[in-house]
């Protein structure tokens, strides 16, 4: 039976009579698939801990999805697929793991030309903004004013420090569109307070696009309380000698709470029955995290460095409290904002991601369609078929069940020859209608074994 990598815009719920529902898109960023209480959270005595309970409660309110994957285990590669709704590996800039300092660079980014789910949202009638994290191309050559939001406030770089507000190298990274913006306080809570501010301006005449794009849980690992911490780092470097467990979901809290704030602004404005909101992560968790039950994390195409905690909410079509065990990538929900909009894709660039839009009223639609990765970093490939994953790594391939095993722990490679045999073939086809990668692409990791102590397996 052939299987399909890609779709389109299904206008699943909607008559032309239906009024458009805002849209907004909270991205965490580095959180791993157990760090909310609704997927398990648990402090370092392995006690369940209340981390996330406006989270939590969005999770009650609309659909919380078990089986929610990131297009990338690492950061920049995902926010191309989500701007994009396509593969990421279609554009250059996206073979970067991840991106890093490229200032000036004319080629690792998000081309202005590319059509995004921002710019196709404002050109159909959307006011649209980008708070946080861009991670897609430095200026003057990219920029998010230049891909489709109206409106930014945040940073450019893959990481900021959360009260210096500069990149990793301790270079000022925050603006305000254009032009450098110093403002003193949390970055967390900065960037909550201006996605209200942001929902507060808005007028029921004019649907809006929000991606709020959250640096936290991301290293340096900061809570409000520790801006002693962050100047004795200065800003720069990747803080392996500072954390813990308990600062860690203190992060996670500090965004909670900003969550809970926009999402009492939708209440206040009398927004939130019409506004879908979707919460998730662009790649599976790192140091601090809980990836719980699955084994990898940030930067492997095992289930922990891609399975990610995914909620969505939107009472005017979607019952409460389901969930859902579809296999999705972010990049779908760049074509569900677009179908929920009535939004076609641009003729020349037509999307990879599927709408997921039939899910609002039945949470177990499974269409039949393959997830698949590659990564430049230790040669990884993977392909995702129902309950079954196919699995390269440097070289060696392994193939597992899901369903009965999502620790990734039972090789099933040479009791199911054929399965493998169908999925390998399935990754080489999907593979071969994409650019291959180049040569030049670079892979940045945040530490080594010299930094911190790698497990023997």
């Amino acid at each position: 039976m052939a299987r399909r990598f890609a779709g389109t815009a299904c206008n699943f719920l909607f008559t032309m009579a239906d009024p458009r529902p805002n849209l907004i898109f909270i991205l965490a960023d580095d959180l791993g698939y157990a760090d909310l209480g609704c997927t398990g959270a648990r402090d370092a005595h392995n006690n369940a801990c209340d981390v996330s309970p406006r989270l939590d409660a969005m999770a009650a309110q609309g659909l919380r999805f078990t089986r929610g994957y990131a297009n990338s285990a690492v950061c920049s590669p995902t926010r191309f697929a989500l701007a994009t709704g396509r593969w990421q590996y279609r554009l250059r800039g996206a073979a970067e793991e991840p991106i890093a300092s490229a200032h000036g660079d004319k080629v690792l980014g998000l081309p202005p030309g590319h059509p995004t789910v921002a710019s196709l949202l404002r050109d159909a009638g959307y006011a649209t903004a980008l708070v946080g994290k861009w991670h897609l191309g430095y200026p003057p050559h990219f920029g998010p004013r230049q891909s489709g939001y109206e409106e930014f406030y945040g940073f450019h770089a893959g990481g900021a420090d959360y009260f210096a507000h500069c990149d990793p190298r301790g270079r000022p990274d925050f603006w305000l569109n254009e032009e450098p913006h110093e403002e003193d306080g949390y970055l967390t809570d900065l960037l909550s307070r201006r996605a209200v501010d942001f929902v507060k301006r808005q007028s029921a005449d004019q649907p809006f696009y929000l991606s709020l794009h959250y640096s936290a849980p991301h290293w340096p690992w900061l809570t409000r309380e520790d801006r002693a911490e962050s100047e004795r780092l200065r800003g720069v470097g990747k803080h392996v000698d500072g954390g813990s467990i308990a600062t860690y979901q203190r992060m996670i809290h500090h965004m909670d709470e900003g969550i809970g704030w926009l999402l009492d602004a939708l209440e206040e404005k009398g927004m939130s029955e019409n506004t879908l909101v979707v919460f998730t992560s662009d790649n599976g968790g790192e140091r601090f995290s809980n990836n719980w039950p699955f084994v990898g994390q940030k930067m492997d195409l095992l289930e922990g460095g891609i399975r990610v905690p995914l909620l969505a909410r939107w009472p005017a079509r979607m019952a409460a409290g389901a969930v859902c065990a579809t296999p999705n990538l972010t990049m779908d929900w760049s074509a569900s904002f677009l179908d929920a909009a009535g939004v076609e894709p641009a003729a020349d660039y037509p999307l990879d991601g599927i709408s997921l839009l039939p899910l609002m009223q039945a949470p177990d639609w499974m269409p039949e369609r393959d997830l698949a990765w590659r990564m430049k970093h230790r040669e990884q490939k993977a392909l995702i078929r129902g309950d079954w994953k196919y699995l390269q790594i440097e070289g060696i391939e392994y193939l597992f069940n899901l369903a009965a095993d999502p620790r990734e722990r039972a090789n099933l490679r040479e009791r199911e020859p054929q399965k493998l045999a169908e999925l390998r073939s399935a990754w080489q086809s999907w593979d071969a209608g994409l650019p291959p990668i180049p040569e030049e692409a670079k892979v940045s990791l945040v530490f080594s074994r010299n930094d911190l102590p790698q497990a023997s397996f």
